[in-house]
């Protein structure tokens, strides 16, 4: 996905979500229902820089990015006397902040914040219950329907196709990927372990080309 698509701030969706092996099955139909969309995902793992710091990073994602979608569905500590993942909750504080108090083209943003069961965080964080939040319920095709229904709901978009329409495309999509990838001579860890930079290469190309 290159050209003005991808560096245009009323185009790109900023993804604050966790980055390891367990959430992948839910970023992945995240990322192509957004891409299926017209919109261009902004994720702090899309390119790597040792003398840049995640923070710097990720202000500027959101500087570049009118909407936003955050994932606190991971926040609850997973086992007794482990901490809790704050990193996402920092992250949307991040991005709340520079639409308040940014300049008026930040004050256009918007967001939309996931969870796994309906009203499971307002109980920690009682000062997000006035925004759009969406629960997926740990399962990814649930996750394509949520995220579509805020692109018609709030984006505004129309003439989307339907979830499970979205949902069949992204498994035909699935099916051509690693298809492709396998006869290309990567192995299967590869494959799953794939850099996000290069999944939205083959993903964004698929999509052209299929819609």
């Amino acid at each position: 996905m290159t050209g003005k698509l991808a560096k245009t701030f009323a185009k790109n969706v900023f993804i604050n979500c966790p980055f390891d092996e367990e959430y992948r099955p839910l970023l992945e139909p995240l990322i192509f229902t957004i891409v299926s969309c017209g919109y261009f995902p902004r994720i702090a793992v899309e390119r790597s820089d040792s003398g840049e710091s995640r923070l710097s990073k990720i202000a500027e994602l959101v500087k570049e990015s009118k909407y936003s979608i955050h994932d606190l569905s991971r926040l609850r500590a997973p086992k007794a006397g482990a901490l809790q993942r704050m990193n996402m909750p920092f992250e949307l504080g991040v991005d709340y902040g520079t639409r308040l108090h940014g300049s008026s083209r930040m004050r256009t943003k918007k967001f939309l914040i996931l969870e796994t069961n309906r009203y499971e965080f307002q109980k920690a964080i009682s000062d997000i219950s006035g925004f759009d939040i969406k629960a997926h319920r740990d399962q990814p095709e649930r996750i394509v329907r949520v995220s579509r229904e805020w692109f018609v709901e709030t984006v505004g978009l129309r003439g989307l196709p339907g979830p499970s329409a979205l949902w069949y495309r992204f498994n035909d999509f699935t099916g051509d990927f690693w298809r492709k990838r396998l006869a290309e001579g990567f192995t299967k860890d590869e494959v799953n372990e794939m850099p996000i930079p290069e999944y939205l290469s083959f993903l964004g190309k698929w999509v052209a080309q299929k819609y």
